[in-house]
């Protein structure tokens, strides 16, 4: 997908300011029974044709909303993912700001999960 320079030109901007955790991270904090939760922030049609195995709904749309009811404690790791890592990071910068500490976007998205042969469910 072609993007816009203001929108990477923000998205750019927004990483400066947030933590990333690869799929190999998340894979060894899975191998070693570490507790967070795993969340897709993709379209409900992206969610539908295929998301990350045990991953939560919460689209970039609504997780400001909704993400208190899902994950109340502000303090529990969260790895918010998208199709490429953008998406998920402006998402990550809004979710810092509702004080949740613990939070961070996975690099690379559902792109670099699929490529990493992760369990994916339809």
């Amino acid at each position: 997908m072609q993007h816009s320079q203001r929108f990477l030109d923000l998205v750019n901007d927004t990483k400066s300011g947030i933590r990333e955790s690869t799929v190999d991270q998340v894979k060894q904090d899975t191998a070693s029974g570490a507790e967070f939760v795993l969340v897709d922030t993709r379209e409900e049609s992206e969610w539908a044709a295929g998301h990350a195995a045990g991953a939560l709904h919460l689209g970039k749309g609504i997780i400001e909303r909704d993400i208190e009811g899902a994950v109340p404690d502000t303090s529990k790791k969260i790895v918010l993912y998208c199709g490429g890592g953008y998406r998920s990071a402006l998402a990550v910068d809004a979710l810092q700001k509702m004080g949740y500490s613990n939070v961070y976007s996975l690099a690379g998205g559902w792109r670099a999960w699929n490529e990493a042969a992760m369990p994916v469910e339809r």
